[in-house]
């Protein structure tokens, strides 16, 4: 009575309370945003980056996305652990590399910066061309080099983090994409092409990266598909990890 407003005001949090679906709990919102606050103790997602134009991250570095100190106290099985765990939940492609198969594909990359990867669709296949700087991946369609030339935009880039490898034996890799070209399990077959072309043992298989890199006249767009069906990796991908093929 004597405060009729604030009387109002109860009544119809009251009501608002019993139109919520059945499930429904404040605390259970309370504590949802309190993992949210709280997962990242190992991750520091966020800090330090600058985005670039096309909205990935320019000089995106290990320590914006990992707590590295806290980290050097693991292993290498749990480091892996917990780098997969992390990225399971969002909506990227991530891989934890060895560091022998890594150095092989930087050591490739060198000789051979770029190559012309296929994506199946539908009908047919999509090329894109994937352009190494330093330890990040740069991808883009064969289309947009057509007509935009050395301005094409990236569509998606691949960050590999050799900061742990002297010392656990292994690189961390994630990714970002343009969402309007590309899907998760599509980024992740080119992604998985990546070590198909590059970390292979079948030195027929990385001659077609050194043929389009040095003998661009002998290169046959065929052949990439030809090796794409054989291994496997043509057919849909479950989005999430990239696989360990080579």
């Amino acid at each position: 009575r004597s405060s009729p407003d604030v009387f109002e005001s109860r009544m119809e949090k009251r009501n608002e309370a019993k139109k919520q679906p059945v499930g429904y709990s404040s605390q259970g919102e309370f504590i949802r945003c309190m993992e949210e606050k709280a997962r990242p103790i190992f991750f520091a997602e966020g800090l330090g980056t600058k985005t670039s134009k096309g909205g990935f991250t320019k000089d995106k570095t290990l320590d914006s996305i990992l707590n590295v100190e806290m980290v050097k106290e693991k292993s290498a099985e749990e480091i892996k652990q917990i780098w997969n765990q992390y990225f399971s939940a969002k909506d990227t492609v991530y891989a934890v590399i060895p560091a022998e198969k890594f150095d092989l594909i930087r050591k490739r990359a060198q000789k051979c910066p770029s190559f012309l990867y296929a994506l199946p669709r539908k009908e047919g296949y999509e090329f894109f061309v994937g352009q190494w700087s330093g330890t990040e991946l740069h991808f883009t369609s064969l289309i947009n080099i057509q007509t935009q030339g050395e301005t094409a935009p990236s569509q998606l880039v691949l960050y590999h983090y050799p900061e742990l490898q002297k010392e656990k034996g292994i690189v961390l890799m994630t990714a970002e994409m343009d969402s309007k070209f590309l899907v998760v399990h599509e980024a992740q077959c080119l992604a998985n092409q990546v070590q198909l072309f590059y970390a292979t043992d079948r030195s027929e298989t990385y001659e077609l990266v050194e043929t389009f890199n040095h003998r661009s006249s002998e290169f046959k767009y065929m052949s990439v598909i030809a090796e794409l069906e054989q291994s496997g990796l043509g057919r849909e991908l479950r989005p999430g990890q990239v696989s360990d093929k080579s």
